[in-house]
């Protein structure tokens, strides 16, 4: 890790609040948030889109958000991130087998058309080398309406700025998941 965290007594009392919620629903205080929790403005404006993002009454479900989230972090080699996102989206419903299938889900029967018009259009905005087209909108657009595309396009675009900001840091995971023999994650 490039960047350390400062001791927990250093950082102002508003970001408390976010640091005692993250221990309450990972057991422990993300690392990331300590590093951005450095420029306190900054950590706040990423915590708000955050928020927006992951709110229960977003058009885009649960596990869906989470499966983006992984992808985008598989594609930016954000280790951190995979790690957390994959814990979360299995504990949103989605198998150890869907994950670990997860870079391979185009030629995969795991993942239903929505998934797959998502997957396509999140690795068109994540790589540097894709490129969204008309026909892929189309195809959103018969699983989502406007708002729900921009949600979903910015939930994309959140978690490219996460995972490049923690891939660039290296962050290292917190083990909230594990590599099993062959290759397979498990929560620990």
């Amino acid at each position: 890790m490039y960047v350390k965290p400062k001791p927990m007594k250093r950082y102002p009392w508003l970001l408390r609040p976010f640091f005692w919620n993250q221990k309450r629903k990972y057991g422990a205080v993300l690392e990331p948030a300590l590093v951005w929790g450095r420029v306190p403005k900054l950590f706040m404006a990423v915590a708000a889109l955050f928020g927006v993002l992951e709110r229960r009454r977003s058009p885009v479900p649960p596990a869906l958000r989470s499966l983006v989230t992984v992808r985008v972090s598989q594609i930016n080699h954000c280790r951190f991130c995979v790690d957390v996102n994959s814990a979360t989206l299995n504990k949103r419903g989605v198998s150890w087998d869907k994950i670990d299938a997860l870079e391979e889900w185009a030629s995969n029967d795991q993942f239903d058309d929505r998934e797959r018009a998502v997957l396509a259009y999140t690795e068109a905005v994540t790589r540097t080398d894709g490129q969204v087209d008309a026909a892929m909108i189309e195809d959103l657009k018969r699983h989502f309406d406007d708002d729900a595309l921009v949600e979903l396009t910015g939930l994309i675009a959140f978690q490219n700025l996460s995972s490049k900001f923690n891939n660039a840091l290296d962050m290292p995971p917190q083990g909230f998941c594990k590599i099993r023999p062959g290759g397979e994650q498990t929560e620990e």
